[in-house]
């Protein structure tokens, strides 16, 4: 017994001087005092390198050459008067019509389509590109990475996998667990101090940041209450705006010689037909039917489940999370192959397979299960029914999964979804466009509210393109002001 007391007070003595001597070796770049950090720059530099190319698989880069090179510009400039000059940063665009931006530790930092389409000049721009930026430079994820509040979160808005089966999911968790990190009250403060100071640093007028926190406020609204992904990610303090407004000001005061740009034209100019909201082209729910106007496939949804489809993979599951439905294509260049190396990546034990036809196309089925001792006892064995189907060129690979209690009452509905996966031949469906941002200018003084009805836009979305463009619908609009509306 004494032995064993004595082997425990070792242990932490151990533990007490490898997080004394971190501690003392870890200094903020920012802030100059010394922290509690369990990662070096260089695990940060690695961490956000290993973690780029699954934020990439996830959402996509959007094309587009000019908005690319203004924000990697920007960036660029902005990361030279920053705390860490000596990262290399890289700057992306990401196809997602959500509203977000977020950083990785080591210098990724990440802007959605969807943020970049709600911001009004390059000033509100710059004041979210230097609060990300100083996420990093106050190695705030390094520091949450150190205390082991990674956000373990479902791999699709709203929807609850299972942990068992996010392993299945086409995406590395570490990326996606540092992308909905939740920083707290005082790490959002200090960044958006830091977004200010940087922002300034290179000309831009810090109080267009303040007014952004208005329209992602009012985002929220709009959704009745279910915040915008920047919000749940980045958490809202009430007096956030007039905190930064007052920053704002503080730092103008330093460099008084200095005008301070918003450059509300060239920044509208910019995104002119950037698209809005979800790309049906890449692939669209309409009824129950999930359709792919490029890849010209189509397939039925089970009803009632959640849907999210990403470059790598569609994922669709129920609301109560006990099943997951994913298609993703298979690299292999047989059906034989491809089931082959399914079962082998995700360790699973065949049970059946047999050759099938869907809708004409040559598949396999496979049903089979991933279990050990410790998943039989605790009634966690996973099973699967996949189907691997060939068309196009391709071999897409369905994988329905649930635990071996749940499998009978979720395999009809995967078995259903599968084999009605079919060629598309609707040419209404295969036609569909995106909606896109248009910048419009008005020739003659007018409102908000009458400049949109004189432009076609439903009186459903006034709202909606009220907050896009950050005004209210009663504003006076004068002659030779843009706009932005939406349209195909």
């Amino acid at each position: 017994m004494r032995k064993l007391i004595l082997l425990l007070f070792v242990k932490i003595a151990i533990v007490l001087f490898l997080i004394a001597s971190l501690q003392s070796c870890a200094t903020n770049p920012v802030t100059g005092k010394s922290e509690f950090m369990l990662m070096s720059k260089n695990q940060e530099i690695a961490l956000g390198q290993q973690s780029d190319p699954s934020i990439v698989a996830s959402f996509g880069v959007y094309n587009n050459d000019e908005i690319q090179n203004f924000i990697n510009e920007k960036g660029q400039e902005m990361a030279k008067v920053s705390h860490r000059p000596e990262l290399k940063y890289e700057f992306k665009v990401l196809d997602s019509p959500v509203v977000n931006a977020f950083a990785l530790p080591g210098g990724y930092v990440y802007f959605t389509r969807g943020i970049l389409a709600h911001f009004n000049n390059e000033a509100e721009f710059a004041g979210v590109l230097g609060h990300e930026i100083g996420h990093i430079t106050a190695r705030h994820s390094a520091k949450q990475y150190s205390r082991q509040v990674l956000a373990q979160v479902g791999l699709v808005a709203g929807m609850v996998l299972s942990e068992d089966f996010r392993q299945y999911a086409d995406v590395a968790q570490t990326g996606l667990g540092l992308l909905f990190l939740k920083y707290g009250r005082d790490a959002e403060s200090q960044s958006d101090r830091l977004g200010v100071e940087y922002s300034t640093k290179i000309g831009y007028d810090a109080r267009e940041m303040a007014e952004f926190f208005n329209t992602l406020k009012r985002l929220s609204d709009q959704s009745g209450g279910g915040i915008p992904t920047f919000l749940s990610t980045h958490p809202d303090p009430a007096d956030r705006h007039d905190a930064v407004a007052k920053k704002a000001r503080e730092w103008q005061s330093k460099v008084p010689e200095h005008s301070f740009e918003t450059n509300r034209n060239t920044y509208l100019k910019m995104i002119d037909g950037l698209i809005y909201g979800e790309d049906p082209r890449q692939g669209y729910v309409e009824g129950n039917t999930f359709y792919h106007p490029e890849l010209k496939f189509q397939f039925p949804v089970p009803s009632g489940w959640q849907t999210a489809n990403m470059p790598s993979q569609v994922q669709m599951a129920p609301e109560d999370g006990k099943a997951v439905l994913l298609l993703t294509l298979s690299p292999e260049k047989s059906l034989s192959a491809a089931a082959d190396a399914m079962l082998q990546q995700y360790q699973l034990t065949q049970i059946n397979r047999q050759n099938e036809r869907v809708n004409g196309l040559s598949a396999i089925a496979v049903t089979a299960e991933q279990s050990s001792p410790e998943a039989q006892q605790a009634q966690q064995v996973i099973r699967t029914l996949a189907y691997l189907i060939e068309y196009g060129g391709n071999i897409y690979q369905f994988m329905g999964l649930s635990y071996q209690q749940d499998f009978n009452a979720y395999s009809g509905r995967f078995q259903q979804t599968m084999e009605g996966f079919r060629q598309l031949t609707d040419a209404s469906k295969m036609n569909v466009k995106p909606e896109k941002i248009k910048v419009v200018r008005i020739e003659r003084n007018t409102t908000l509210q009458a400049a949109l009805k004189e432009e076609g836009i439903p009186s459903s979305r006034y709202e909606e393109l009220a907050i896009l463009n950050g005004m209210q619908l009663n504003d006076n609009l004068t002659k030779g002001i843009l706009i932005k509306v939406v349209g195909k």
